[in-house]
């Protein structure tokens, strides 16, 4: 099981935008580095974690912040979408057999979500989201690449996951949902996170 998590370069007022707004640049950039600390200890230890970063000249940055002992891919351009689309495809073309996407934001996200996707996926799943209240999602996983999930979403909405899953049944694709849990975008969300 290969797990990319998605991340940008700990710079102020380039993570945690939408919290930014109301705690400042330099709280939410502790904050970002707090969610994604927690995210890195809840990872199983059984699984092949990739960190995939952005912007792509931040290689430097993210080894000196989380260490030498992970594996670093540069991000591509483009949209969410795009980033996700591309990172998915590479780690299946070496070798993953499933692939779980995440971020470092959603404070509930642990070692048991990724055991019901891996058991999902093992019981003919071909897609397994993780819901959040404000209508994304926290994880995203998969046996084989599916394109048709990372284009032409409206990516950071009500409806992304709304959208995501009518082009899995649109393309046949059997789905699985875990439980909802809440992400970090806000600050009313950091106040409910249990880590404030």
């Amino acid at each position: 099981m290969h797990i990319l998590l998605f991340l940008k370069a700990p710079r102020p007022g380039t993570v945690k935008t939408r919290l930014a707004k109301t705690m400042g640049n330099e709280k939410a950039l502790t904050i970002y580095k707090q969610l994604v600390s927690r995210q890195l200890k809840n990872l199983p230890q059984y699984a092949q974690v990739e960190v995939h970063f952005a912007p792509s000249d931040a290689e430097k940055e993210m080894r000196t912040w989380l260490g030498e002992h992970i594996f670093y891919v540069p991000q591509c351009s483009g949209d969410l979408g795009d980033r996700l689309s591309y990172g998915v495809q590479h780690a299946f073309t070496r070798g993953a057999e499933q692939v779980i996407c995440i971020g470092g934001d959603c404070p509930e996200l642990g070692c048991l979500h990724f055991q019901q996707s891996l058991h999902a996926l093992e019981n003919d799943t071909d897609v397994v989201l993780g819901p959040t209240f404000d209508g994304g999602y926290y994880l995203l996983a998969m046996k084989q690449f599916h394109r048709e999930l990372f284009k032409n979403i409206p990516w950071s909405t009500a409806e992304t996951l709304k959208v995501t899953l009518q082009r899995a049944r649109a393309a046949r694709l059997t789905t699985h949902l875990l439980e909802t849990c809440r992400d970090v975008d806000q600050e009313a969300d950091w106040l409910q996170s249990g880590m404030a």
